[in-house]
């Protein structure tokens, strides 16, 4: 009895395929998210500066809040990730590796 894993069934499997789909849409669109927030900062500093300019409290004036609201944007991009992975994704190859598993077990 062989435990080998055949790789190419799995990829085959239509679950699998609607994982990965799903998943590199989701991943697409979240990095073209992040990026285009990330450019908005120098793209506002070169272009905005009377806006980026504005005073918010004291010496903190809207381009600095901006730029710190990058850090707070990377954490939150990484954790709505990790809760789609969670509830979608992980239950998705979940279902797949129970499979292979029954069928390279028994």
């Amino acid at each position: 009895m062989s435990n080998q894993i055949d790789w190419a069934t799995v990829i085959a499997d239509p679950r699998f395929q609607t994982l990965a789909r799903r998943k590199s849409r989701f991943l697409w669109g979240l990095m073209g998210f992040s990026v285009a927030y990330y450019f908005a900062l120098p793209i506002g500093a070169a272009y905005f500066q009377d806006l980026f300019k504005i005073r918010i409290w004291g010496p903190v004036n809207l381009g600095l809040a901006f730029a710190l609201s990058e850090f707070l944007m990377a954490w939150l991009v990484a954790f709505y990730y990790s809760r789609v992975a969670n509830r979608e994704f992980d239950r998705l190859a979940m279902e797949i590796a129970m499979t292979v598993e029954h069928h390279v077990g028994g």
